[in-house]
Formats: C-alpha cells, sequence, structure tokens
C-alpha cells in the first residue's frame, strides 16, 4: 500500500512537469527583474499561508543568504514571519489585513510583492494583491490552477496545473529555485561586465 501511495505522488508530479516547464519561463523574467531592483536598494516583499508561507520563506532566504555562489546579501522580507507583528495586525484589524498592512509598512520605490498560494484565494493574499497595486508595485503570484482570483488580481502569475496542493507547492520550490537562479546569473552578468570593462586594453597600452 505504501508503495502504491509513493508511486501515486510520484505520477502525480509527472503529469504536472510538462505545462510547469512551458508556464516557467516566467522564472526567466522574476529573476532578471530581481537582478535590477535589489541591487538598486529595492526589496521583495514575499508571503503566503502554511506550507506556501515556508516556500515564501525559503525564497527570501536564499537572497538574502546565497543560492550557490557566494554574493552580496539582497533585501528581502517573508511578512509571515514576524508573528508579534502579524498576530498583533490580526487581533486589531482581521486576518484578512495581516499581509496588506505590512506591504503598505515596508514597501519602497520598485519593491515587488510576490504572493504564494496553492488556491488562489486567500483572503489575506488578495488584500495585500490590492494594496501593493493601489501603490504601484509589482505583484507577482505563484498559484495553482487557474483561473483564480490571485492570478488575476497580479500583473503576473505562474499558475502550477496539479490536482493536489502538495504537487503545486512541490513545483512551487522549483520555481522559487528557478527564479534564484536567474537572478544569480543576471547579478554574475552584470558584475562581470565593468570587470571586463576595466580590464579592455587602452590605445597607451597598445603603443
Amino acid at each position: 500500500m505504501k508503495l502504491i501511495a509513493r508511486s501515486r505522488h510520484c505520477d502525480d508530479l509527472a503529469r504536472a512537469l510538462p505545462a510547469f516547464r512551458t508556464a516557467a519561463s516566467a522564472t526567466e523574467r522574476w529573476g532578471a527583474a530581481l537582478a535590477r531592483v535589489l541591487p538598486a536598494g529595492g526589496r521583495l516583499l514575499v508571503a503566503g499561508n502554511g506550507g506556501s508561507a515556508a516556500q515564501a520563506q525559503h525564497l527570501t532566504a536564499e537572497l538574502v543568504g546565497r543560492y550557490r555562489e557566494d554574493r552580496p546579501a539582497y533585501s528581502a522580507l517573508a511578512l509571515h514571519a514576524d508573528t508579534s507583528t502579524t498576530t498583533a495586525i490580526a487581533n486589531d484589524y482581521g486576518v484578512q489585513e495581516v499581509f496588506a498592512r505590512q506591504t503598505l509598512a515596508h514597501r519602497r520605490p520598485g519593491d515587488v510583492l510576490m504572493l504564494l498560494s496553492t488556491s488562489g484565494a486567500s483572503a489575506n493574499l488578495l488584500s495585500a494583491a490590492t494594496a501593493a497595486t493601489r501603490i504601484g508595485m509589482s505583484v507577482w503570484a505563484l498559484t495553482g490552477p487557474a483561473p483564480n482570483p490571485l492570478a488575476d488580481g497580479s500583473h503576473e502569475a505562474l499558475c502550477v496545473e496539479a490536482d493536489t496542493s502538495a504537487t503545486v507547492q512541490e513545483l512551487h520550490l522549483v520555481a522559487v529555485h528557478m527564479i534564484c537562479e536567474a537572478f544569480d546569473r543576471e547579478i554574475a552578468a552584470a558584475t562581470a561586465a565593468p570587470e571586463a570593462h576595466r580590464a579592455a586594453p587602452t590605445g597607451e597600452d597598445l603603443a
């Protein structure tokens, strides 16, 4: 029975992968965009509920720490990770405002808000997307199957077509790593370009 369950889980993941590969082109755009925003002093704000909160915090850890190779630290905040603030807002304003109010508090010009949800219907994430859009932030969403309200309320969305929340979350983690890989590649290229320019021989060097 356990072998059957494991096989079914892997089969679910295998079925979802082809469509994910097509949709995952968004990760290249997002990684490249963050490579422009974060070195310029911008910040990535991320939020999710439950397992999606863990995926969101995984992303911020990769950016503040490192993904593979060493590089400068960049600013990224997982909004659900501040338990005192989150519970205070939930108590005073309602659970639906826990991410919206933090978004309004922490955002800076040029910042990006990324929201993760398997259902794409969480009220607190929808409220945050609305607040961020109102103040001019870019809003990206990682969700489960489309259509869903969060994808509709974001500027860009990567929607994972899968039957179970577990498979959606697993592919969200793949997307997180692909964003980091694209980000690091762009950062490395931007760092190498000035160094190559400085190393290029001048007319005096060739004389």
